[in-house]
């Protein structure tokens, strides 16, 4: 496998991992359609700025898996006390016919050294149950977070 970073051109293969990575997770394809709509429009200028980054595991040139990152902005906390960001993890997509080959770890091990080439001490993701045991293989803990969907107020 050849690495290289993702760039502007990589925009509607980032959009088909993301795409195929929800779907597998049983996300209803109707609303993976308006999500990748509007994730494409969100990415577009990240990727032209360079605050979304990433790799791509290829094959004879051929994108078999990708890994996205960012630096999120975040108050200084008990987890990295004197820092003011976080590395956040995000789209990790082995293409089906090549999992279970050590990829999606080798894309993490590429994410962990580019955090740390940044300067960066913590870094956060959100696991599929399918990627949880990869994650915590890999030194990865389950934090306490939570979700709410907030509605929009009523017209």
């Amino acid at each position: 496998m050849d690495v290289r970073t993702i760039g502007v051109d990589d925009l509607d293969l980032i959009c088909q991992h993301r795409e195929a990575m929800f779907q597998e997770a049983g996300f209803a394809p109707g609303t993976l359609r308006t999500m990748t709509d509007h994730f494409r429009a969100w990415l577009r200028p990240r990727l032209a700025d360079g605050s979304y980054f990433g790799f791509l595991l290829t094959d004879a040139g051929r994108p078999v898996a990708g890994i996205g990152l960012m630096l999120v902005d975040w108050p200084p906390h008990p987890a990295h006390p004197t820092q003011d960001r976080r590395g956040y993890v995000l789209n990790v997509y082995v293409a089906p016919t090549r999992r279970r080959r050590g990829l999606a770890q080798q894309l993490m091990a590429l994410a962990e050294a580019e955090f740390a080439r940044r300067g960066v001490e913590f870094a956060v993701l959100h696991a599929t149950e399918a990627g949880r045991p990869l994650y915590q293989r890999s030194g990865w803990n389950q934090t306490s977070e939570m979700s709410k969907v907030i509605a929009p107020p009523a017209q």
